[in-house]
């Protein structure tokens, strides 16, 4: 059986009868692929591309950059401005959006990403990675140039989302609304090859992917679910569960999407509403991803693609994973 490429699967995507994927959404796809491909390259050359380290400017949250959050932000609007399938971009870290330039024809999406997730580990050499979403524009934007407040939909506008991982494999993973698939990276041939799916979150995976670090900063609900978790020896696979996290939200994610469990970055209690993940960049690519291969997605009180942006740099709470471990944690806060 030959292998399936990016390319061929998403031609098949547009030509199915029940198309979700038109040709523009299609070469889209194609572009953010190729810019991934080129940020893949950026990172593999580390202290010899001179990428490694941080830049003596912030982003609009007030964090302090590093070289390959701007090199790879660069890269995708470079790869994406001139396509003529967009009508604009936001990204984690430029201060607002950045509509297609009047040189260039534009589209009918809006593309938001984080070019970098997890940036702090390039440095030491562990793995990374790129988030995206793809929105339709408002029929409203149609004939002047896109606002901010085209990009504020709720997630369930999305049109298709989607990350890159940059580890020992390069992968790929993507869902047009139509399940989750996963691409390899084959280097030799740089094309980006089918490895798995449609994929479904295996369950009943004892596993969660929390920041201990930050155990003063949670609700009560959340301490009483970790601590019932990690202790209890009767738990439902018959043992404590084992805790993992990396520090990059694609990583564990992706950890998620393979092998099950459940991953927790809840608000901190000590500040009401304030979260750490960005709605529009992380928060809503993810639980797209995750509701697609048959999880559960949610802010710590209800479903994450149902929130209504307010903001173009909004932070919420997330907790996805395993549909059935979810409704348990929500069942334990009830009655902790």
């Amino acid at each position: 059986m030959k292998p399936v490429t990016l390319t061929r699967f998403l031609l098949e995507q547009q030509r199915r009868p029940d198309s979700t994927c038109p040709a523009e959404l299609r070469l889209l796809i194609e572009t953010v692929a190729r810019a991934c491909k080129a940020i893949n390259h950026a990172i593999s050359k580390g202290a010899l591309g001179d990428v490694l380290g941080s830049l003596e400017s912030e982003n609009v949250q007030g964090e302090v950059q590093k070289k390959l959050d701007v090199l790879a932000n660069d890269l995708l609007v470079d790869a994406n401005e001139w396509g003529g399938h967009l009508a604009g971009m936001a990204s984690e870290e430029m201060d607002t959006i950045h509509p297609i330039p009047n040189r260039f024809p534009r589209g009918e999406y809006l593309l938001v990403y984080d070019p970098i997730d997890g940036s702090s580990n390039v440095d030491v050499d562990l793995s990374v990675g790129t988030i995206f979403s793809v929105l339709r524009a408002p029929a409203a934007c149609a004939g002047r140039e896109v606002c901010e407040d085209d990009f504020l939909q709720p997630g369930t506008e999305q049109a298709a989302s989607g990350y890159a991982i940059y580890g020992p494999q390069t992968l790929l993973v993507l869902t047009l609304g139509t399940g989750v698939y996963e691409f390899t990276l084959d280097r030799e041939l740089g094309a980006w090859i089918m490895t798995d799916g449609p994929i479904r979150i295996p369950e009943g995976n004892c596993e969660i992917a929390i920041n201990m670090a930050r155990r003063p900063q949670w609700s009560s609900e959340i301490t009483h679910y970790i601590n019932e978790r990690l202790t209890n020896e009767k738990a439902p696979c018959g043992r404590a569960y084992n805790m993992r996290w990396t520090g990059s939200m694609v990583a564990d994610v992706h950890r998620i999407l393979k092998r099950g469990g459940i991953f927790l970055y809840p608000s901190d209690s000590r500040t009401p509403g304030k979260a750490r993940l960005r709605l529009l960049y992380e928060a809503n690519p993810m639980g797209l991803l995750i509701e697609q291969a048959g999880g559960a997605a949610i802010d710590g009180a209800g479903r994450v693609l149902d929130i209504q942006p307010a903001s173009l740099h909004q932070r919420v709470g997330l907790i996805l994973g395993d549909a059935a471990e979810i409704r348990t944690l929500q069942d334990i806060a009830v009655t902790a």
